[in-house]
């Protein structure tokens, strides 16, 4: 394989040009269609353009992952110190000649350098969103230090990035930069909401309730995106068992949940081992029974709360959707669709969250 250094800034200007080219279309479209609207509803609109595009980059992220193109390109911001695959295709194809199965071929080079394009836009729409906030901020309702974090997030959501390249797919670190993605769609989603105000009242055991199930959608996340960092989906090849007709098989929790180790690597420095895989899916699957029943009991409770029923019927879409994804990640081996359905259920779960807690907080 052609070796690079793991830095290299040349290219940083070009990206940031493709990255304002990408988010200009947006822009345009949102400048048009809010061009007579206030200044909260236009901060609002392109709050919530900004979340969709979020979203999206949240899927592309996990196409990136799933399809094993996040070495695509072994260096950062560029590609062979180059702004795209198509100056750097001499490297490209001697890296692929050498190693046809390898972390770098063309396909995958294009794929790691759209998603890098791709946030970039969302950075640049961020850093916009900022500068807006702080233009209109006597008459953007909330203050504008809220875009000011949303944009200070992103860049370290961009630092997290360049780690899980020149750390070569570090677990630990890959599953950070999952988080803080879905933490973006959380300070968006929240923004969102403030810039139209629906309150939602509710008693105060709901409100806590509320805020205890959100906590464990993120803990459920977080040990998806373990999962999938370390290739755990398939160390149980059967539903609801896991392998072999047994419930319970060989499970090695302290190798699995050493945190701090390179990709495939146990707590002793070898190879990690089968069972610490099937440690880490049974977690994930403990985890998803006791979510899924925390959010039936809570849509329970709201469903006695007339104003809050079309919550309880949104949120038991999502689990029903999270369920029947992340079961067919296992009886059917894993497939792309599957896999991107489910992540982007998880994202959708605690965006939906953020919209109902933020109006929760509305009516305090």
């Amino acid at each position: 394989m052609v070796s690079t250094a793991p830095y290299d800034l040349a290219p940083a200007g070009q990206l940031l040009a493709f990255g304002a080219l990408i988010a200009a279309g947006p822009l345009l479209w949102w400048r048009q269609r809010s061009r007579a609207a206030t200044p909260a509803a236009r901060l609002r609109a392109l709050t919530v353009l900004t979340l969709f595009l979020t979203f999206d980059l949240v899927l592309f992220g996990a196409f990136t992952r799933l399809t094993d193109s996040g070495l695509g390109c072994p260096d950062w911001p560029g590609c062979y110190a180059q702004s795209n695959p198509l100056a750097a295709h001499a490297e490209i194809h001697a890296a692929q000649t050498a190693l046809p199965s390898g972390p770098v071929t063309h396909n995958k080079a294009w794929i790691e350098m759209i998603h890098r394009y791709l946030a970039g836009a969302v950075g640049f729409l961020c850093l916009v969103l900022c500068v807006m906030s702080w233009r209109l901020k006597d008459r953007g309702a909330i203050s504008p230090w809220w875009s000011t974090l949303t944009a200070g997030w992103v860049m370290l959501q961009g630092a997290f990035g360049a780690w899980t390249v020149t750390m070569k797919l570090f677990p630990a670190i890959v599953t950070l930069h999952l988080l803080l993605a879905l933490g973006l769609l959380v300070l968006l989603a929240w923004q969102a909401q403030a810039y139209e105000p629906k309150p939602l009242k509710l008693p105060l055991g709901l409100r806590r309730a509320g805020w205890l199930v959100f906590a464990l959608c993120v803990l459920q996340v977080a040990l998806g995106g373990w999962v999938s960092t370390n290739y755990a989906v398939l160390a149980c090849s059967e539903f609801p068992q896991c392998q072999a007709g047994a419930w319970w098989p060989a499970t090695d929790f302290g190798q699995g949940f050493t945190l701090w180790r390179h990709l495939g690597q146990g707590a002793d420095g070898g190879y990690l081992p089968f069972a610490a895989l099937t440690a880490i899916h049974l977690s994930h699957r403990i985890g998803a029974a006791v979510v899924f029943i925390a959010l039936l009991a809570f849509a329970w409770r709201l469903w006695s709360s007339e104003q809050a029923r079309p919550w309880a019927v949104r949120l038991l879409l999502v689990a029903a959707w999270q369920g029947a994804t992340g079961i067919s990640n296992v009886v059917l081996d894993w497939p792309i669709v599957a896999a991107l359905a489910h992540t982007g259920g998880a994202a959708m779960l605690l965006t939906l969250l953020s919209f109902f807690l933020a109006r929760l907080h509305q009516a305090r």
